[in-house]
C-alpha cells in the first residue's frame, strides 16, 4: 500500500505498534512534509485484515476495496475545491458517517486535511464526533498549521508532530521523483518549498520556478519604474496569493535580517539578492516592520479563506513596495 518515507519510518513504528488506538489522532508539521501519506498509510493498516508491522497486507478484501476506493468504512473530508473552507454541511455528512456501523464489521476511519480549513461552523460541528467517536471509529486530523485550530479540537486528540527530513534526505527524495530536473533546479525548488520535498515537487507541477521568474521580473520592473503598481497587480492576477505573499513576507524579513546584521550573504536567494540588498540600504527600518506586519496580517486572511478582492489587495501592497526605497 506503498513505502513509508525514510524520515517517517520512526514515527509508523511507534504508530502501527501500538496495542491500543486512540480515538483521534492529529498528526501536524509543515507542509510538504508527507503527513498526508504517512495518514493514508496508517488508515490502510488500520483498516487491514491482516495487517503486518510493515502496514496493510495489500491483499484482502479490505485492502483490495481501499486500492479501488470504494472502501465503504473509509471517509475523507477535504476542501471540495483548491484553498477553499471545509463547510458546516460537510462535516454534517461525516457525523452521519460516524454514527453507522462498520459495514465490513470492523473499524471506521476519518481522514481529514487540512484540519484549519474547517471554518468556526465546522469546527464546532466535528467537536461532538470527537467527544463521542461511534464505535470503533478513529479520526485521522492532519494539520500544516496546528496553531489555528480550536484548542477543543486538539485536546481531543492525540498530538503527534510529524519529524522533518533532512535535506539530503529531501535531496534523495526529489531526485527519486524527478530525475529528469537538473540537481540545481531540485536544490532551487526546495529551497522555495522551505525544506519540504513533497511541497517541492507539487511546486514543480505548478510550473514555481516559472511563476517564481516572473514575479521578481516584475518586481524589478516595479522600482525601474517600468510597470506601475496596479498595471502588475493586474497581470498576478492569476497567480496563486499564498505563494505570492509567502515570497514578499520572506524578503521583508530578509531585509530586515540585512539591516540588524549586515551580512549580506544572508539575503536568500540569488534572483532578489541585489533588490534586496538596494533596499536594505534605502529603506528605514520601521517601513520594513510595518510593511512585514501588514503582510503578515494580510497573508493570515489570505490562509483563513477570506473573500479579498485579488487586484485591489495585490495593488496595496505593491504601492507600499515601491515606497520603501523612501528618506531613512
Amino acid at each position: 500500500m506503498g513505502e513509508v518515507l525514510a524520515w517517517q519510518c520512526g514515527l509508523w513504528q511507534q504508530l502501527a505498534g501500538r496495542a491500543q488506538h486512540a480515538h483521534a489522532y492529529l498528526l501536524h508539521g509543515p507542509r510538504g512534509i508527507g503527513k498526508r501519506m504517512l495518514a493514508e498509510q496508517f488508515a490502510a493498516s488500520l483498516l487491514c485484515q491482516n495487517p503486518t508491522a510493515a502496514g496493510a497486507c495489500g491483499r484482502c478484501k479490505a485492502c483490495l476495496l481501499l486500492a479501488a476506493h470504494t472502501h465503504p468504512d473509509y471517509y475523507v473530508l477535504e476542501p471540495e475545491e483548491v484553498d477553499k473552507a471545509i463547510r458546516v454541511d460537510q462535516v454534517r455528512d461525516l457525523v452521519g458517517f460516524v454514527t453507522q456501523t462498520a459495514q465490513l464489521g470492523g473499524r471506521k476511519i476519518v481522514l481529514l486535511e487540512p484540519v484549519e480549513a474547517m471554518n468556526l461552523n465546522a469546527a464546532n460541528a466535528l467537536l461532538k464526533s470527537l467527544e463521542e467517536p461511534s464505535g470503533e471509529t478513529i479520526l485521522l486530523l492532519v494539520s500544516h498549521q496546528p496553531s489555528r485550530l480550536l484548542p477543543t479540537i486538539k485536546s481531543r486528540c492525540v498530538q503527534q508532530a510529524c519529524p522533518l527530513p533532512s535535506h539530503q534526505q529531501s535531496l534523495e527524495w526529489l531526485a527519486s521523483q524527478l530525475p529528469e530536473l537538473a540537481a540545481e533546479l531540485r536544490e532551487e525548488l526546495l529551497a522555495l518549498a522551505g525544506g519540504s520535498p513533497l511541497l517541492a515537487a507539487k511546486l514543480h507541477g505548478q510550473s514555481v520556478l516559472e511563476l517564481r521568474a516572473q514575479v521578481v521580473e516584475g518586481v524589478k520592473k516595479l522600482h525601474k519604474t517600468q510597470q506601475s503598481p496596479s498595471q502588475l497587480a493586474e497581470s498576478w492576477n492569476a497567480l496563486p496569493l499564498g505563494l505570492l505573499f509567502d515570497w514578499f513576507c520572506e524578503w521583508a524579513h530578509l531585509i530586515l535580517r540585512y539591516q540588524m546584521t549586515g551580512d549580506e550573504a544572508a539575503l536568500g536567494a540569488a534572483d532578489m539578492n541585489k533588490v534586496l540588498h538596494y533596499l536594505g540600504q534605502k529603506a528605514s527600518r520601521e517601513n520594513v516592520m510595518a510593511l512585514q506586519d501588514w503582510l503578515l496580517a494580510q497573508r493570515h486572511k489570505v490562509l483563513g479563506k477570506a473573500n479579498l478582492n485579488r487586484v485591489l489587495l495585490l495593488e496595496a501592497l505593491l504601492v507600499q513596495w515601491a515606497s520603501l526605497p523612501g528618506a531613512r
